[in-house]
C-alpha cells in the first residue's frame, strides 16, 4: 500500500499541467511574495499547496526563475527589468551570461549589439552596476560584490532569450 501511495504521489506531480493552471499558480506566487516574507522555497511550496495549487520544489524553482524572482537578503523578491524609458533591448540581443569571479559578469550578445545593450545597462540605473565595458559582441559588467552580482544575474536572465 505504501509503495502504491508513493507511486501515485510521483505520477501525480510528473503530469504536465495546462498553461492556464500554471499562470494561476504563478500569479499566486507573485501575490504571496508581494505580501509575505518568504525565505525558503519549501515554505512557498507549502503555501501554494495550502491554497489549492499543485506545486513541487522543482516547479516552484522554475516559476521563480521565469518570473524574475530571486532570493534577496530579506527573502524572495522580484527584481524588475526597467531601463531608460527611451531605451529597449530588442529580443534576442542577449545570448549568454556568465560570471568571471565574484564581481565581473560577462554578457555575450548578437554580433554588433554589445554597445547598445551596454548603453541600456548604463542608463538603467540598476544600483548593482558599477560600470560596463563593451566590444562588438561582449560586455563586461562590474559589480561591487557577489551579492550584487547575483541580483544582476537575475535581471540579465530576463533579457536573455
Amino acid at each position: 500500500m505504501r509503495k502504491m501511495r508513493k507511486l501515485f504521489y510521483l505520477c501525480a506531480y510528473d503530469m504536465p499541467i495546462s498553461p492556464a493552471i500554471r499562470e494561476k499558480r504563478r500569479q499566486a506566487i507573485l501575490d504571496l511574495v508581494a505580501t509575505r516574507t518568504i525565505t525558503r522555497q519549501s515554505e512557498l511550496v507549502q503555501l501554494l499547496l495550502a491554497n489549492g495549487f499543485d506545486a513541487t520544489q522543482s516547479s516552484v524553482s522554475r516559476d521563480l526563475r521565469e518570473l524574475g524572482i530571486t532570493k534577496l537578503a530579506s527573502g524572495y523578491g522580484r527584481i524588475g527589468v526597467t531601463g531608460s524609458p527611451d531605451m529597449e533591448v530588442p529580443e534576442g540581443y542577449v545570448r549568454k551570461v556568465a560570471t568571471a569571479g565574484n564581481n565581473l559578469t560577462v554578457v555575450k550578445t548578437a554580433t554588433g549589439a554589445a554597445q547598445r545593450v551596454a548603453l541600456y545597462l548604463d542608463r538603467s540605473e540598476w544600483p548593482e552596476i558599477v560600470g560596463t565595458i563593451s566590444g562588438d559582441d561582449t560586455i563586461f559588467v562590474a559589480t561591487r560584490n557577489a551579492g550584487e552580482q547575483k541580483q544582476l544575474l537575475s535581471r540579465l536572465r530576463l533579457l536573455q532569450h
